[in-house]
This record gives structure tokens, C-alpha cells and sequence, in this order.
């Protein structure tokens, strides 16, 4: 039996990890702010972030690709500085990854938020608490359940990305390939073993992720006040 060729995967595990880390340290604000606030531009706002969830892979890929190309303002200021460009490159994934699951990071940490409520921070806040303090004390170990949600749905939807990536980053070998575009190239070549092989990989993975999600939510129940 051939084993597959692992190296699109661990690019993949690579891309996941990095994407997860980035979206926790811009989700995290802008989920704080939606579910706090009241301001008009909350609809626009919510919208924006759930739009990579309605937009057809494609779409989203094809004006990503448009967006980072070296012809667009951004692109070609990197191409400038750099010269490398943002698309076809493994900066470009992140970008496009960054975009295409920034709705499973903020979604469950904005839920995660307003369910922790007022209550608690006033209280922290009658202390003399300040609001960075009383967020880092009081909020976030609230909202554990929520970063949890939140950063294995955002690394498992990661992982399997295919259109977005696939438009914007192409098919390099060592530096584009992720594994969902490995297993399409190897079941349009007719080795079904190969892509049942990381396949497989990925079943295990997403449903062993998911089912540490609802085990830890059920086990430790966040009560709030």
C-alpha cells in the first residue's frame, strides 16, 4: 500500500494554526464590541463577518484574488516592497483564510459574551476593577466554553478549505497545496487510495475535534449571573 504524501497536509496544519491565532486576536475585539454595543452599524457589522458564510466559495476566492493581485493597490504596493506577490503564496492563503473563517471565530465568541451579560463586569466595575481587568478576570473565563467553540471550529473549517484557497493560492507543491486540493488532485488522477488515505485523515480529525467540543460543553457548564 502506497501511503499518501503527508506534506500537503502538514502545509494545511500549518496554514490552520496560524489562521486560528490571527482570528483569536481580531475576533476577540470585534466579537466584544458586537456584543456590547449599540450602535446602528451592529447589522453592517454582523453582516460583514457572516458574509464568508453565504458567499459561494468562488465568489469570495475570485475578488480575494482580484483584491491581493500585483494590477490592485495592496498587492502591488507588497509586490513593490517585497517583490513577491501576496497571491499564489502562503501569505495569501492566510489572508484568504484569515477572511473565509472570520465568522466561526467571532459568531461563538460573541454568543459566548452576551451570555456572560452586565452583571458580572458592573460588579467588577463597583471594585474599581478597570475594564481591561475586568474582561481578562471576569469575561474571559466566563467565555472559556466560547474560545474553545470557537478556535476548534475555526481550525477544523481551516483544514478543509478547498475553493477559497484553491483560487487564490493555486497548486504550488511545498507552498500552495493544501491537503483538500491534494485529495482532488489525486482523485482526478484516479488514485482513490491516496485519496482515501488523507481523507480518511480528515473524517477522524473533524469528527474527533467536534466531539471534544460538545464533551468539554457538557462536562463544564458555564453558569452566569
Amino acid at each position: 500500500m502506497t501511503l499518501p504524501d503527508l506534506g500537503p497536509l502538514f502545509l494545511t496544519i500549518r496554514l490552520a494554526a496560524i489562521t486560528t491565532v490571527i482570528l483569536l486576536i481580531i475576533g476577540t475585539p470585534i466579537a466584544w464590541w458586537l456584543a456590547h454595543t449599540r450602535s446602528r452599524a451592529r447589522s453592517v457589522v454582523e453582516a460583514v463577518t457572516a458574509l464568508p458564510l453565504v458567499l459561494p466559495p468562488t465568489v469570495l476566492g475570485f475578488y480575494l484574488l482580484v483584491f491581493l493581485s500585483p494590477n490592485s493597490t495592496i498587492g502591488g504596493l507588497w509586490l513593490s516592497v517585497t517583490g513577491t506577490t501576496l497571491t499564489f503564496s502562503f501569505l495569501g492563503l492566510i489572508i484568504a483564510s484569515a477572511i473565509y473563517s472570520l465568522p466561526f471565530m467571532v459568531q461563538p465568541l460573541q454568543g459566548a459574551f452576551e451570555a456572560v451579560g452586565r452583571g458580572p463586569l458592573e460588579a467588577a466595575e463597583s471594585l474599581r476593577a478597570t475594564p481591561m481587568d475586568a474582561f481578562l478576570t471576569i469575561a474571559t473565563p466566563m467565555a472559556v466554553r466560547g474560545y474553545l467553540t470557537a478556535t476548534v471550529l475555526t481550525f477544523a473549517h481551516t483544514i478543509g478549505e478547498f475553493g477559497v484557497v484553491l483560487m487564490v493560492g493555486g497548486n504550488i507543491p511545498g507552498r500552495t497545496k493544501v491537503v483538500s486540493i491534494q485529495i482532488y488532485e489525486n482523485v482526478e488522477t484516479i488514485d482513490y487510495a491516496a485519496a482515501h488515505g488523507l481523507a480518511a485523515i480528515l473524517l477522524v480529525f473533524s469528527f474527533t475535534a467536534l466531539l471534544s467540543v460538545y464533551m468539554f460543553n457538557r462536562r463544564f457548564p458555564v453558569h452566569v449571573g
